[in-house]
C-alpha cells in the first residue's frame, strides 16, 4: 500500500447503502471501523449513497474496506467503481461478486465443479403464486438478495401456493427444500477455517442471523469427521470456483439420515456479516485472530484487479 511506518493507511469503510440489508451493513461497518481504529488505521466511515464516487475522490483513501451487503455492494457494482478509481478494496472482485450474488448462476458453476446443490428453477413471481411450481416442500427466495430477506418455505401440508410480499422481485428462485442441520464454513484467504452449526427455532432468517440471541452457534460443530472435512473441502472449492478473495462463507444443509449424500451447498457469501453475532469473526477466532486482527488482515489483503 506504499505507506511509511509513520503514516497509518487511510481506510474508507463503505457501509449502509440502498439495499434491503442496509441496517446490518451499518452495523457491520461501525464494528469494522472501530476495530480498524483499534489496530492503528486512520478510518473514514462512508454511507454509500448516490454521491459515493465524488466522496471517494474527495477522501482519497489508501484502501476501501467494503462492509456493504446485498445489491450494489455485494454484486460487483461497487467493485467495478473501485476498479475504475484504482482503489484497492477488500473481499471479492467484480466477477466473483456478481456470480455469487446470482444464486442460479453460482449453482451452475458449483454443479459443473461437482459440488452438491439442490434442484431449483427461476420462475415469474405471479406463476409461483398461482400454483405449486415444484412439489412441496420447497423454498421460494429472491435470486439476487442475501441474508435470508424474503424467504418462504412451502411445507408438504400447504393448502396452496404462497402469497409473496410486494417487494419480492418479478422473478424468484424456487428450490427443493433440503431438510436437516444448518452448517457453515468460513474461508480466510485460501484456508477453510472450521464448521459452525447454527441452532434456531424455526427458519434461520434475517432476525435470527443478526439479533443477539436470535440463534445459537456451536463451533466446532459436533458432527462426524467425514462431514466436517467435506464442509471444509466444499467451502474451499466453492471459494475457488467463483474466484473469491479475502473472506467468504459457504452455507450448507445436512440431512444426517443420508450421511455424506445428504450434505448440500446452499450458497457462498462474498460479503459475510461482520457484526458481534456474525459467524465469520467467530470462526476466525479459531485461528487465533481477534476481530481487530481479522479486519486488519482484510485491509492488508486488499488490492485492485481482484
Amino acid at each position: 500500500m506504499g505507506q511509511s511506518s509513520e503514516t497509518p493507511p487511510k481506510v474508507a469503510v463503505l457501509m449502509g447503502g440502498p439495499s434491503a440489508e442496509r441496517e446490518v451493513s451499518l452495523s457491520s461497518g461501525r464494528e469494522c471501523a472501530a476495530a480498524l481504529r483499534g489496530e492503528g488505521f486512520e478510518v473514514v466511515e462512508l454511507d454509500a449513497g448516490p454521491d459515493l464516487y465524488a466522496r471517494l475522490q474527495e477522501i482519497k483513501p489508501d484502501v476501501v474496506f467494503n462492509a456493504l451487503h446485498g445489491r450494489w455492494g455485494e454484486d460487483g457494482c461497487v467493485q467495478g467503481m473501485l476498479e475504475w478509481l484504482g482503489l484497492p478494496y477488500t473481499h471479492s472482485g467484480v466477477l466473483a461478486s456478481a456470480l455469487a450474488m446470482d444464486k442460479q448462476r453460482s449453482k451452475e458453476a458449483f454443479r459443473a465443479a461437482g459440488l452438491p446443490v439442490a434442484d431449483s428453477v427461476i420462475v415469474e413471481k405471479h406463476l409461483v403464486e398461482e400454483s405449486h411450481v415444484l412439489d412441496p416442500p420447497y423454498v421460494v427466495k429472491p435470486n439476487s438478495e442475501g441474508s435470508s430477506v424474503g424467504i418462504y418455505i412451502v411445507h408438504e401440508a400447504a393448502n396452496g401456493p404462497p402469497k409473496l410480499e410486494p417487494h419480492m422481485p418479478a422473478e424468484v428462485m424456487v428450490e427443493t427444500y433440503v431438510p436437516g442441520r444448518e452448517l457453515t464454513t468460513t474461508v480466510v484467504g485460501d484456508k477453510p477455517v472450521s464448521v459452525t452449526e447454527i441452532f434456531v427455532d424455526g427458519w434461520y432468517d434475517y432476525e435470527a442471523k443478526y439479533a443477539p440471541g436470535g440463534s445459537r452457534h456451536e463451533i466446532p460443530a459436533n458432527i462426524p469427521q467425514d462431514i466436517f472435512d467435506l464442509c471444509l473441502d466444499y467451502a474451499l472449492r466453492a471459494h475457488q470456483v467463483l474466484g473469491c478473495r479475502g473472506a467468504s462463507r459457504t452455507d450448507f444443509r445436512w440431512d444426517e439420515a443420508r450421511g455424506a449424500a445428504g450434505l448440500y451447498l446452499l450458497e457462498t457469501n462474498t460479503q459475510p456479516g461482520m457484526t458481534p453475532t456474525s459467524l465469520v469473526p467467530e470462526q476466525a477466532s479459531e485461528l487465533g485472530m481477534t476481530f481487530g486482527q481479522l479486519c486488519a488482515w482484510m485491509v492488508e489483503d486488499a488490492s485492485c484487479h481482484r
